[in-house]
Order: structure tokens, then sequence, then C-alpha cells
């Protein structure tokens, strides 16, 4: 078994978010424990914590690694087809990654933060990047000054495509529907919306 002093604290850090990748990929948040990633790396759990304040922190750090993964794999898609087609793009990316990790990604449901404590900055600014993605698909549609309504129109497309492909990944769409069916029809039907009447940002 690796000893404290085999690895740095950086490197400490790197292979326990792996540990917990690999976990989490294969069994969901349920096999995800401090014991078992320290584990995994040949370490204390005391060790563990000296690298993580606690599991939340490393939970949290881990989910931060899934947003930099899902955007790494967007933002390679090329946008430049007008409003419908790159939504669609961006669309079919999000459903082949979300396919692929399906336990993986089912950790930003199921984890849930104690009261009181927030999500770190640095992920809110990572799922800003996966929006500023919809916003630059969404550009065409909305003047300029209209940055507001344009990002909470990008805001309510996220939170709908999110929705369909957690309850697909969970199995709870209605029999006969499915993820690709379902989120065409909601890029159709939203992009017909936004010409018809463009939406405006609540007070």
């Amino acid at each position: 078994m690796a000893r404290r002093k085999d690895h740095t604290r950086e490197e400490l850090h790197g292979m326990a978010l792996a540990a917990a990748w690999r976990i989490a990929e294969a069994e969901g948040l349920r096999g995800l424990t401090a014991r078992r990633v320290a584990r995994e790396i040949g370490y204390t759990v005391g060790t563990l914590y000296n690298v993580f304040t606690d599991l939340d922190d490393l939970v949290v750090q881990l989910i931060g690694r899934i947003f930099d993964a899902l955007y790494e794999e967007l933002k390679e898609l090329p946008l430049d087809g007008g409003p419908e087609a790159d939504l669609r793009s961006l669309a079919k990316g999000y459903i082949r990654f979300t396919g692929r990790q399906p336990k993986l990604w089912g950790l930003l449901f199921e984890h849930q933060l104690p009261e009181g404590k927030e999500p770190p900055e640095e992920n809110e600014a990572k799922i800003h990047l996966l929006l500023r993605l919809m916003e630059r698909a969404l550009g065409p549609l909305f003047s300029l000054g209209k940055e507001a309504e344009r990002l909470h129109v990008a805001r309510v497309l996220w939170a709908s495509l999110h929705g369909i492909c957690s309850l697909g990944s969970a199995g709870k769409l209605t029999a006969g529907e499915t993820i690709t069916t379902m989120v065409e029809t909601l890029v159709t039907h939203f992009l017909v919306g936004l010409r018809d009447e463009p939406v405006k940002q609540p007070a």
C-alpha cells in the first residue's frame, strides 16, 4: 500500500477524483464512499480528508469534472448552421454524453449538499460556460441589448434538456417516448415560440 509520502497533495487530489469517477461511472452515488475511494488509491480515509474537506467536497469537485468533460465535448461542435441546426447539434451532443455516462450524470440530481452549504463558485462558472454555447446558438434570434433575455432563454432550454435526459437515463419517461424524440419536439416548438413571440425575462 502506498504511503502518504509517495505522492504530493496535488497528485492525491487527482488520484482521488479519478477513482471517484470510476466508482460513480459503474455504481453511481450509492457506491461512492470515502472508504471506497481511499481504498482505491491505497491510502487511509484520514489521508483523503487531508485533501478534501469531506465527502461532499469530493463529490462537488467530481461534478465539476463532469461539467468540464461535457464542455470539452460540446465546444468541438460546429455552431454555424443557424439556431435550429446548432441547437439540435448541441442537444444531440448532450444526449450522447449523458447516454454514455448515465450513473455518473445521475450525481447531479442524486447528490444534495447539506442545508446552508452552497455549490462552489467554480461549478457555477462551468455551468455558465455551457450556457454560453447555447446562447451562441440562440444569438441570431436576439437583437443587441437583449443579452439578459437570451441568457434567460438559454437557462430555460438547458433545464428542459437536462430534465428530459435525466428522466430518460433513470428509465422514467412515459412508455413509447424516447429522449431523442422528446428533445426534437422541445427544440422545434421552443424555436417556434421564440420566433412568434420573443420571450421577456421575468422581473
